[in-house]
C-alpha cells in the first residue's frame, strides 16, 4: 500500500519497484491525497492498480486507515512514494512476521536512496521524552545490521503489519496526521503484548525528507507536536513526569551540537533559521497542549488492549533508548 501526494515520479519508481516483487501473492493499493499532477491517473494507467481518490490531502494517518479497510489479506504492507523496494522485500518481510503468532510487525533494512552505503533506518528507537529515530541513522552500512532481531517497531516508510493485530488495537491515530505516527502505532501494539520482528534481506532505497524538505517548519511543528502527544497517550506516568527533564537534555545536546554546525540544526542556518526553528518547536507544544485533553481520554481506552503493565513498557523504552549524542 502507498500513500501518495504530488509525488508522480517518485510514485512511479515506487510502482515498478513493487512490480517486481515475486514469491507472494499481493495486492497494490494506492490512496491518492488529493494530488494535482496526475499521479493518480499515472498509476491507473501505467500499473494498472488499485487507487482510493482523495478530494484533499487527508495526512498520512487517515489514507493509510482507508488502505487498511481496503486491503484483503492477512498482512498489510506499507511503503512510502519516496522509497523503492529491493527484490525479494515483499517475500522477507512476510517470512519474518510469520515466525511466531505474537510478530504483529516486521521492520525493513532502509537505506539511503543518495547514498546506499548509508543506513536510513533499521527499526526503531526512542528517547525517553518521546522523540523517536531510526536505528543508525545516517551510519555507514558495515553490516552491523545484517542480523534479524527484534526491534521495538517499523519505520512506516516499509514495513509490514499482521492485519489480525490491526483489527484488535485500531490502525494509525488520526489526530497525528503525519510524522511520529508509525511510533504511536507500534507502542501501541507493543503495549498490547504484539513483538516486532527487523530483517536485513527486506531492503528499500528511500529518499530523504522529500515530503516536506527537512527545513520544513511545518514538519517540525508536526515532530514536536506529536512526540507529545505520544506521551501523553501511551507512556508510563513514572515516565511522563520525567518528560520535561528529558527534553531539557536534548535541547541542551541539540544546541551543543548546532554550535559545532552538527545534527539537524543544520538544516535552519543563522539566527534567522535558529528563530524559525525556535518558533516551530513552540507552535508544536501548543498544538500538543490544545490536543492533550483527547489523549488523555484516548489513554484511558488503552486499557481495554494492555498485555504489559506500566514496569514492562519503562523497561521496553529504556531498553530500545536513542542515545542523547545520537538524538541532538
Amino acid at each position: 500500500m502507498v500513500v501518495n501526494w504530488n509525488r508522480k515520479e517518485l510514485l512511479r519508481a515506487c510502482l515498478g519497484s513493487i512490480e517486481r516483487q515475486g514469491e507472494v501473492a499481493f495486492e497494490v493499493i494506492v490512496v491518492d491525497n488529493g494530488s494535482a499532477d496526475g499521479s493518480a491517473e499515472m498509476a491507473e494507467a501505467e500499473f494498472g492498480v488499485r487507487v482510493i481518490r482523495n478530494r484533499e490531502n487527508r495526512g498520512f494517518c487517515a489514507a493509510n486507515n482507508q488502505g487498511i479497510a481496503a486491503a484483503q489479506g492477512d498482512f498489510v504492507a506499507l511503503i512510502n512514494n519516496d522509497a523503492e523496494a529491493a527484490q525479494g522485500w515483499l517475500a522477507a518481510l512476510q517470512r519474518a512476521c510469520s515466525g511466531a503468532p505474537d510478530i504483529g510487525m516486521a521492520a525493513s533494512k532502509v537505506l539511503v536512496w543518495e547514498d546506499p552505503s548509508r543506513i536510513d533506518k533499521s527499526g526503531h528507537l526512542m528517547f525517553p521524552d518521546g522523540q523517536n529515530r531510526g536505528r543508525g541513522s545516517g551510519a555507514a552500512d558495515r553490516g552491523q545490521y545484517d542480523r534479524e532481531e527484534e526491534v521495538l517497531w517499523p519505520d512506516g516508510c516499509a514495513a509490514l503489519y499482521r492485519k489480525a493485530m490491526l483489527d484488535e488495537i485500531g490502525g494509525f491515530d488520526e489526530d497525528f496526521f503525519a510524522y511520529g505516527d508509525d511510533a504511536e502505532l507500534g507502542l501501541r501494539a507493543r503495549i498490547a503484548g504484539w513483538r516486532c520482528v527487523y530483517t536485513p534481506q527486506a531492503v528499500v532505497r528511500h529518499h530523504r525528507g522529500s515530503t516536506l524538505g527537512k527545513d520544513s517548519v511545518r514538519r517540525l511543528e508536526l515532530i514536536e507536536r506529536n512526540r507529545l502527544l505520544l506521551a501523553v497517550k501511551l507512556f508510563p506516568w513514572s515516565l511522563l513526569l520525567l518528560n520535561p527533564l528529558f527534553f531539557a537534555a536534548r535541547l541542551a545536546a541539540g544546541a551543543l551540537a548546532a554550535c559545532r554546525g552538527a545534527g539537524d540544526t543544520a538544516y535552519f542556518p543563522g539566527l534567522a533559521g535558529k528563530w524559525r526553528l525556535v518558533r516551530g518547536l513552540v507552535a508544536g507544544q501548543l498544538q500538543a497542549l490544545r490536543l492533550a485533553p483527547r489523549m488523555l481520554r484516548k489513554r484511558a481506552g488503552i486499557r481495554r488492549i494492555r498485555r504489559l503493565t506500566p514496569g514492562q513498557v519503562r523497561r521496553l523504552i529504556w531498553s530500545h533508548r536513542l542515545r542523547l549524542r545520537d538524538v541532538a
